[in-house]
């Protein structure tokens, strides 16, 4: 049963026939899917590609083609900070998704059924070459700007890296050149929470919607993940000492949810859980542990962050976000500069966390569209 949400205008770009990838797999016949806004100029110099996080799909915002509301859908759009009536907007969803780009849920063509456990060990630079070749199969050989936040920002920092001069700018937001150890460590529980799982099966597990799923391994990497993509105070200010009512407390049994946060997160990740793969859940948060910009580029960092050649940059970073810390966005923007890069750096202040890109519109808008009326 397919595991696979693809969103209804998605778009897809075939990958060449054969997709190397960086750690030794092959994959035949893949795609990425994409969904553009806007419109291309004639001089074709208005592209602005946009890279997701872990979950995301290539719905970044309402259009014609599909009006439901993208995840991004504040901030894109007609005279919105990232501008349609302007720009021609690219979002790619990651290779390795389960939302319409080929990943663990995609049929293999050498056997017919789902990849499940054997997919190819996949990695950020994977990402980013597929990320690469779809852009210029859409005839577009320069960039305007990249706008990566979190995992995007990983997957935008490669495609700089690896294809240079592919674009004029870049706008880091939330990202990092680098996994650390505390990233890390909630991102192996949460894989350790879905693989400790029976259901999971080594992988070959059945639908969400049947009791062969590992629903409860989901469930708790979310809540594991949610914890992290808000900060403590968000947490304080906006569940304080709640508690649920006591019929509910009852039916829950003994050591079963108490508090108003409990049941926001339990809330929050039964949506998630039938709405994402989890073997591309394994799969990609590996890619974030393993990625090291500079490791890959062959030297320290700060030298692979300087070998980047762009016009513009940006990189802005939130002083709550205790999963991609403040110190990461500054080391990414002053290794930029380093190179000659006119790199900015802009620390807001924001109880949302990590996550704060999503949510905060108020701080994020303003910089943002500020920034993108400079190129």
């Amino acid at each position: 049963m397919s595991t696979e949400f693809v969103p209804p205008a998605a778009r897809f770009s075939a990958l060449p026939g054969v997709f190397p990838l960086l750690r030794g797999g092959t994959l035949a016949g893949a795609r990425v899917a994409y969904e553009t806004l806007g419109r291309l100029a004639p001089e074709r110099d208005n592209a602005v590609l946009v890279l997701t996080g872990l979950s995301p799909d290539s719905h970044v915002a309402s259009h014609p083609g599909d009006p439901a509301p993208g995840w991004w859908e504040a901030m894109v759009g007609p005279g919105k900070p990232v501008d349609t009536d302007r720009w021609y907007v690219i979002c790619v969803n990651a290779l390795g998704s389960c939302k319409g780009s080929t990943g663990p849920a995609s049929v293999d063509p050498a056997t017919g059924a789902p990849y499940g456990p054997d997919f190819p060990e996949l990695s950020m630079e994977d990402i980013a070459d597929a990320a690469a070749h779809t852009v210029r199969a859409l005839g577009i050989e320069r960039l305007a700007c990249v706008i990566g936040a979190s995992m995007g920002g990983m997957s935008a920092l490669s495609l700089l890296a690896r294809h240079p001069g592919l674009a004029r700018a870049h706008l880091n937001i939330c990202g990092a050149a680098t996994s650390l150890p505390f990233a890390t460590a909630v991102r192996s529980l949460q894989r350790e929470a879905i693989r400790f799982d029976p259901r999971w099966n080594g992988g070959r597990y059945a639908g969400p919607d049947t009791e062969h799923y590992p629903h409860r391994g989901m469930l708790t990497a979310r809540k594991l993940g949610m914890t992290t993509y808000r900060s403590a105070r968000e947490w304080d200010r906006r569940f304080g000492r709640g508690r649920i009512p006591a019929e509910r407390r009852a039916q829950a049994g003994p050591f079963g949810p108490e508090f108003e946060v409990e049941a926001y997160l339990e809330r929050h990740a039964r949506r998630f859980s039938g709405r994402f793969d989890p073997n591309s859940y394994l799969h990609l948060s590996r890619c974030m542990d393993r990625f090291d910009l500079g490791e890959s580029c062959g030297s320290a960092t700060a030298e692979a962050l300087a070998r980047i050649r762009l016009e513009k940059a940006l990189v802005i970073g939130v002083e709550t976000d205790i999963l991609f810390p403040l110190g990461q966005q500054r080391e990414i923007a002053e290794g930029l500069g380093a190179g000659g890069t006119h790199a900015g750096f802009l620390a807001l202040e924001s109880d949302e966390g990590h996550d704060a890109f999503l949510v905060d519109t108020d701080r994020f808008g303003l910089p943002v569209a500020k920034f993108l009326t400079t190129l």
